[in-house]
């Protein structure tokens, strides 16, 4: 199916999305990579608030290069999203639903999606250019000092992802190998 939604999510939205669906994201969303992702854990460790309100968030997992003149953001694509596993469960917890990456996610991330109601989407890798076009406005709103993967929060206008791996564990890489087996 094809859907447009607007960020930030809810439960509601979520647990409609199957893995597979082709889904345009308006709205909000904020980009984060691992340097981001230790630091926002170190800060739940210590009990502080993080930089912004994660509850229904979606984090996507970029560090844009630089803008050129005049543009707002410079090239944009996903960055492997394994690097984040070994915090996204924790921010599961707290209220994230939806992350944006490329590639497997651990076991535990995935129960973790299925405890909370989480959905991971996929990006294109190598599209970064193009997908920069769909980002309309951004923010450093945390830990500049990291440059390119500082927390930024990005408006959004139709952008463009797959439903990978829906709050049901759902995993549209495990559904396309089960298919190419079928045929061979």
């Amino acid at each position: 199916m094809k859907y447009s939604i607007r960020a930030p999510l809810t439960k509601e939205i979520t647990c409609n999305l199957k893995a597979g669906d082709t889904i345009s994201i308006n709205g909000y969303i904020y980009a984060a990579r691992d340097a981001a992702h230790k630091k926002m854990i170190e800060l739940l460790d210590e009990g502080k608030e993080l930089p912004f309100d994660i509850m229904d968030q979606i984090i996507y997992y970029v560090g844009p290069c630089p803008a050129k003149p005049g543009a707002i953001i410079g090239s944009a694509g996903p960055t492997t999203s394994s690097r984040m596993d070994a915090y996204t469960p924790k921010l599961i917890q707290h209220g994230l639903k939806g992350m944006i990456g490329k590639g497997l996610r651990s076991k535990e991330v995935i129960d973790a999606m299925k405890a909370y109601s989480a959905v991971y989407f996929g990006a294109i890798g190598g599209a970064g250019a193009l997908i920069a076009q769909k980002i309309v406005s951004e923010e450093i709103i945390a830990f500049p000092e990291l440059g390119a993967e500082a927390i930024r929060k990005l408006t959004v206008e139709d952008f463009p992802v797959t439903v990978i791996i829906d709050c049901h564990g759902n995993n549209l890489y495990d559904i396309g190998k089960n298919k190419f087996r079928k045929i061979n």
